[in-house]
């Protein structure tokens, strides 16, 4: 039995080793001294409320969980009109309006905001040289991912603020992906400017 138990850890102290040089090596691996939840707790499930009504309206912003979250960490909202006002406003062909797609490769080639620069939240050092001059330079960082209650929006505009990037110019796009396609917007397939769209 002892010969059993001391196969089995050094069985799982190999296996231990080679995951941790794995993820070391790997140009994608997570980074072990990272906060990637920035102390977020799973919220306890809550009656759904018209999150429709809310956002489109602006008002009673407490009454949306998502809302509600995200103003709790200090962070600005937009919904999904600003969001097109901001796409359209002559400063995001300057440059002075940024959008940031939070979503994983598969999700951003698949398809996001025409001209949204990428940013990986779970792999940040991989997008950071890219963005955070973009963000000292913006006025308006808008950022956005899935929408809902996805998350990775959040944790990225958090990860922004952490490196000093102004929380004046921060905002969380709470529709996001889900609610632009739903309004019929186009979006841009493959990498940032490839000049593929589709509806």
């Amino acid at each position: 039995m002892k010969k059993v138990l001391l196969e089995a850890l050094v069985v799982a102290a190999v296996g231990a080793i080679v995951a941790f040089a794995a993820n070391a090596l790997s140009p994608r691996g997570l980074r072990l001294t990272q906060d990637y939840f920035h102390g977020e707790t799973l919220p306890v499930a809550r009656a759904k409320t018209n999150r429709t009504a809310v956002v489109a309206t602006g008002t009673n912003a407490a009454e949306d969980p998502v809302i509600e979250r995200l103003k709790e960490k200090g962070l600005q909202v937009v919904n999904g009109e600003q969001a097109q006002e901001l796409f359209h406003d002559p400063l995001y062909e300057q440059g002075a309006i940024i959008f940031i797609d939070a979503r994983n490769d598969e999700h951003y080639l698949g398809g996001h905001i025409p001209g949204a620069y990428q940013f990986d939240n779970y792999h940040p050092e991989n997008y950071m040289s890219t963005i955070f001059p973009l963000c000292q330079s913006a006025q308006k960082v808008v950022i956005y991912c899935n929408g809902g209650n996805c998350e990775d929006s959040q944790f990225a505009a958090l990860t922004l603020r952490d490196a000093q990037v102004p929380n004046g110019k921060l905002f969380v796009y709470t529709g996001g992906i889900s609610d632009w396609t739903n309004r019929g917007h186009a979006v841009e397939i493959g990498e940032r400017n490839s000049g593929r769209t589709q509806k």
